[in-house]
């Protein structure tokens, strides 16, 4: 068996993700080959808000790892994703969290955006989840995306996924994000096509 090129975990270079979320952290981390250790914003002591207040996922995701690299002097890389529906100019976009409100949790998101939709037939209710990634290391920064095709269900189905994956259907699918698996979910979505193409460029720089 080929020994692995670290001996220890500590020997790694870090990169931080920039969530609180151990678990989305250890995601990355496995498939990265164990080339890379990532750290969350908990592991590096930032307990501070980031505000994200730019017009554009990928001005949040900016926002998020300039911070990061500029205050913990760190590699790092940060996310934003948001759901764009044609028939409504591409809301809610950069707000797609905050959809109902600052407060609001997924259920009053979606209810919000069926109420919208109201009276749109489904052949017309295209739309899309993008997540944008920006990755710094060193002094490159580079952003990288990934899209999910699809369009908004008539009604809730489903209980898995978060968010507004219960009123999803991504193309090519009769089922809805909620009614798949995690790891169904995964081999499409938007956030999993952005994650593939970041570990692709990490991985080549050991070629």
């Amino acid at each position: 068996m080929e020994e692995s090129p670290m001996n220890s975990k500590d020997e790694l270079p870090v990169l931080v993700f920039a969530t609180h979320n151990a678990n989305k952290a250890a995601e990355v981390e496995r498939m990265l080959d164990g080339r890379y250790r990532i750290l969350t914003l908990s592991d590096i002591g930032c307990d501070e808000e980031i505000v994200e207040d730019a017009p554009s996922l990928e001005g949040n995701a900016r926002i998020k790892a300039r911070y990061v690299k500029a205050h913990y002097g760190l590699d790092c890389f940060a996310d934003d994703t948001g759901l764009e529906v044609d028939a409504l100019g591409g809301l809610p976009g950069v707000k797609t969290a905050r959809y109902a409100g600052e407060s609001a949790d997924a259920q009053a998101n979606m209810s919000k955006l069926i109420e919208a939709l109201n009276g749109v037939v489904e052949s017309d209710r295209v739309a899309r989840f993008r997540t944008c990634i920006c990755l710094i290391q060193g002094e490159e920064e580079v952003l990288l995306e990934g899209v999910c095709e699809g369009r908004i269900a008539l009604k809730l189905e489903g209980a898995e996924g978060f968010g507004y994956d219960p009123i999803f259907h991504p193309n090519q699918e009769v089922r809805t994000f909620a009614q798949m698996s995690p790891v169904e979910k995964n081999t499409i979505s938007h956030r999993g096509r952005a994650v593939r193409k970041m570990v692709d460029a990490l991985l080549a720089r050991f070629e």
